[in-house]
Parts: C-alpha cells; sequence; structure tokens
C-alpha cells in the first residue's frame, strides 16, 4: 500500500475525518504520482479511511491510470456533471459523511459549494497544515529528483550568462534560456525566468522587459527548472563590465551573507535562526532596510513551499527538509542583488542543489 496514502488515513482516523478532497495538481501528483494540468477541468484525489480514487477527465484517462499509483482511476467527460459521480462513487465506500477536510489555501469558492452539495454536508475543515509537513522531509527519491533539478538550473544560469552582449534586451536573454533549456528536453521551468539589468534589479521581484544591456552594471539571473515533477531555484548576479566599489561591497555583503546562513544550518535550530543570521550580517554592514523580503522558501513540486524561512519561524529543521537561502540587498533606482542556493539538510548540516560558483564573476564583450 501506498506509504503517503497509509498516513493519510491513519491522520484521517485519529481525527474523525470520514473524506478528503484534493484538487491542487501537484497536491494530486503527490499522493498519485499522476501529474497534469488540468486547467478549469477537475483532477481530483478522493480518499476515506479504508479506500480511495483518483477522478479525471475522460481525456486524462489512460495517461492517469498509467502514471498514478491509484487502483481506482474514475472519469467524466464534458457534459457530465462531475460533481455527481464524484458523489457516487464517495458514497460507494462510506455510508454516512460528518466532516470532509480539503486544503483551503488551493480550494475555490465555487468547488467548495459543490462539495457540500455533493457530501451532502457542511462539515468541512482545512488539512492544508497537516500535508504541508508531510510534504516538508523529503524521500531521497524526491532529493535525487532535485538535485538533477539543480545541475539543469546551472546550465541555464551559464547559458544566460554566454547570452550576455552589449544591447541585448532582458526579455531576449530570458526567451534565449527557456529556448536552450528546451532543447535539452526541459519541458517546464520552474517560474517565468527571471534577468534584470542594473538598477531593474533592485525590484526584487522586477518582470524581465525591454531594458537593454550597458556596460559596466550587473545582471540578477533567477530561474529553475522542472525536472520529473521537482522544481530547482537559483539566482547569481554578475558584473557585466566593471562595476563600482560601492556595488562590489554590497554584492560581497549578500555573498557573505548567503554563504554565513548556508553553513550555519543543521538539524535541530530553528529555520527563523536562518533568516536571523543572514539579515545579522546585512545589518551589519548598515544595508539592514534594504532587505526587504525573508531569506528563503521550501522547495519540492513546486519553487515555492512550506516552510517560510523568515525571522520567526519557530519550525525546526531536520534532515530531508529542502529550502532557499536568499539574501539579497535592493537600492532603489540603483543596485539590486542576490545570491541563492537551495539546499536540502542532513544529519550534520547542508548540501546545496546547486554549485555554480558565487563569487564575483565579471564577463568583458
Amino acid at each position: 500500500m501506498n506509504k503517503k496514502r497509509m498516513q493519510l488515513q491513519d491522520y484521517m482516523a485519529s481525527e474523525q475525518i470520514d473524506v478528503v478532497y484534493l484538487d491542487n495538481p501537484n497536491t494530486v501528483a503527490y499522493f498519485t504520482n499522476f501529474e497534469s494540468n488540468p486547467h478549469e477541468r477537475i483532477v481530483a484525489y478522493i480518499v476515506t479511511q479504508s479506500d480511495d480514487f483518483l477522478f479525471v477527465p475522460s481525456l486524462e484517462k489512460e495517461e492517469a491510470r498509467e502514471q498514478s499509483n491509484v487502483e481506482n482511476v474514475y472519469t467524466y467527460r464534458d457534459e457530465e456533471n462531475p460533481w455527481g459521480i464524484i458523489s457516487e462513487k464517495t458514497f460507494e465506500r462510506i455510508e454516512e459523511i460528518n466532516l470532509v477536510c480539503t486544503d483551503e489555501a488551493s480550494l475555490t469558492v465555487a468547488r467548495y459549494h459543490q462539495l457540500q452539495e455533493a457530501f451532502n454536508t457542511t462539515n468541512f475543515e482545512d488539512i492544508g497544515p497537516f500535508i504541508d509537513q508531510m510534504r516538508v522531509v523529503k524521500t531521497q527519491d524526491e532529493i535525487d529528483k532535485m538535485i538533477i533539478a539543480g545541475e539543469l538550473a546551472d546550465e541555464a544560469l551559464q547559458i544566460g550568462m554566454d547570452s550576455l552582449v552589449e544591447g541585448i534586451t532582458e526579455q531576449e536573454v530570458a526567451a534565449i534560456i527557456d529556448m536552450e533549456m528546451k532543447k535539452r528536453g526541459v519541458s517546464e521551468m520552474s517560474f517565468s525566468t527571471l534577468v534584470l539589468f542594473g538598477d531593474h534589479a533592485a525590484s526584487p521581484h522586477g518582470n524581465p522587459g525591454e531594458r537593454q544591456l550597458k556596460q559596466n552594471e550587473f545582471v540578477l539571473f533567477d530561474l529553475g527548472v522542472i525536472y520529473n515533477g521537482y522544481a530547482s531555484d537559483a539566482t547569481r548576479t554578475v558584473a557585466f563590465g566593471e562595476i563600482s566599489e560601492k556595488e562590489e561591497e554590497i554584492y560581497e555583503v549578500v555573498l557573505n551573507a548567503q554563504r554565513t546562513a548556508q553553513e550555519a544550518v543543521k538539524p535541530g535550530m530553528r529555520a527563523g535562526e536562518l533568516d536571523q543570521i543572514a539579515r545579522q550580517v546585512i545589518e551589519d554592514a548598515g544595508y539592514g532596510k534594504y532587505f526587504n523580503h525573508r531569506l528563503g522558501h521550501g522547495i519540492g513540486k513546486t519553487a515555492h513551499e512550506f516552510p517560510s524561512i523568515h525571522g520567526s519561524n519557530e519550525t525546526i529543521l531536520e534532515p530531508g527538509m529542502c529550502f532557499s537561502i536568499e539574501p539579497g540587498i535592493y537600492v532603489p533606482g540603483e543596485v539590486g542583488v542576490r545570491v541563492e542556493d537551495c539546499v536540502y539538510v542532513t544529519e550534520e548540516g547542508c548540501q546545496p542543489f546547486t554549485s555554480m560558483d558565487k563569487e564575483l564573476a565579471t564577463i568583458y564583450r
């Protein structure tokens, strides 16, 4: 029997949960191995204390049966009422439903109302936090996939750096990276590839645009790929030509903060301590007000997962947890620098998924 399903059903029994309904595609894939992008259609995993089934559109029937580890796969055609089928198949497994759990963070209001009618109950609770705890410690198989995703991210970073020439736009560099990764068999990036030049990088989540590359400025890359359902995420900032002493100082502060936090990782410490360690380095250098986001985030089937690595997070780090360490300094209208590795916690410390050198690289063309 699927260990993840057993863990979920044990929790259901202990909490007297009759049915769990999950329709976030990444969560469905986590439990069933079936990867899907259903758009507006329903792909759902429904679990009772003694059974489970996967529910997919009929056009995905063969893929679901081939990929998934679920014995029972049911389908519906576009002209059919999916909620009636979900209700029928669920009540074949349980006579009465008193408590239903869903992942509130991903369930739409419209589907919530449909489920109330389908299961004939208004008693719903959130199982999202429990699933987050299940997913936060990765298996060796998951880590192995993320290691390969990290190696591909290193390749993507190098492609981006190799494409830099004066006058090229941010959008053009991002497009080159995405296209070259597709040629290498990567069908999906973890998120929209981020390439920002000079003062534009002072916006931590800026969008690549028509800004052209000039001599003597920073270039910030933030990117990742999906490999066999698992994500990578890495950031490097490089110099295109000569940069100023202040810019070089800012880079060294960010790099020191990133390395100090990464070297401090160990099982048993609070996640919030890592944020505090990196933030202290930046504050001591006089740039504290320019580090305006958390230190990092969890990573796994998506690029942003539980836990959030911020200063007040009391989560205790355990071997197998995976997250980013990405301090930055962003001086509005002037400069933005960020350095990021994602890591997995080991018995002694941590190991990064990406290995590209973090010393300041200078590109002359």
